[in-house]
């Protein structure tokens, strides 16, 4: 199931675009009563109307009426070296990934209940390197005191701007900036792609064909925007000028929702 449907695309849009349902309705010739009810998630507009949201909303024409009609949409599958779990109670994806000794190993986003990650972890066995944050927000972090803990030789890895939200263990964050690699294994590295917007630190993680995008980039959609120096505009450069510029075949792992590439965001996001 895809993160956002139609209504949390249009709300994203309209809120990024600074219109209500009023403005909205003026500028399309849409009745304001029918995009309310679009935004609430209780009908859905016909093929017309979602292209003519898209023009004054300034997404894709086509790719919006193809949500509206709720058309399937592609999604990838989980590469061999990356491993999900659940971040109960939190709605948010948990990743590990390895190398080839299965064994040596990063996690993504320490969140939820502690012992679930510990058992994570544990099912490898595997030898923790990095502790990688994609963001401040607690469904993507409020367990790496307790994993850090558990990992003491494991790095902590998360942008500056975002980086207060860890508390103590701020100081032992790597402080990386965009473009920066951290060494992982005798022939990999992982890159860290600052892309601002949902948050002024949100960052991606690239390792070899897989990209960690938090809430940056969903299925179909972005993230929401909650920035304080960063805005709508932001995050879509973001996608556009680090994650739409990667390998089209690279497969994209989310903090909410499955995992896609970049060749079917290219094709299917109505933001871009």
């Amino acid at each position: 199931m895809l993160e956002d449907d139609f209504c949390d695309i249009l709300r994203k849009a309209k809120r990024g675009n600074g219109l209500d349902d009023a403005t909205l309705a003026g500028r399309t010739g849409l009745s304001g009563e029918a995009i309310a009810a679009w935004s609430a998630g209780t009908s859905l507009p016909a093929e017309d109307e979602a292209r003519e949201l898209a023009r004054v909303l300034g997404l894709d024409p086509g790719k919006l009426a193809d949500r509206a009609a709720e058309r399937a949409y592609p999604v990838a599958r989980l590469p061999a070296d990356v491993r999900h779990h659940a971040q109960a109670p939190h709605p948010s994806n948990g990743y590990i990934f390895h190398l080839e000794d299965a064994r040596t190993a990063a996690l993504i986003d320490p969140a939820g209940i502690p012992a679930n990650l510990l058992r994570a972890i544990a099912e490898g066995p595997y030898a923790l390197r990095y502790i990688l944050i994609t963001h401040k927000h607690a469904d993507h972090c409020d367990a790496t005191a307790d994993i850090a803990r558990a990992f003491p030789d494991a790095q902590i890895v998360m942008h500056r701007a975002d980086v207060a939200a860890i508390g103590a263990l701020a100081h032992k964050a790597l402080p990386v900036i965009d473009g920066d690699e951290l060494p992982f294994g005798e022939d990999a590295s992982i890159r860290m792609l600052h892309t601002p917007g949902h948050t002024d630190g949100s960052s991606c993680f690239l390792f070899r064909s897989s990209a960690f995008t938090g809430d940056t980039l969903f299925a179909g959609s972005v993230g929401g925007v909650f920035g304080e120096v960063s805005g709508y505009a932001d995050i879509l450069r973001s996608v556009r000028e680090k994650i739409f510029r990667l390998d089209d075949d690279t497969v994209l792992l989310p903090g909410h929702g499955p995992p896609t590439t970049v060749r079917a965001e290219k094709a299917h996001n109505p933001f871009f």
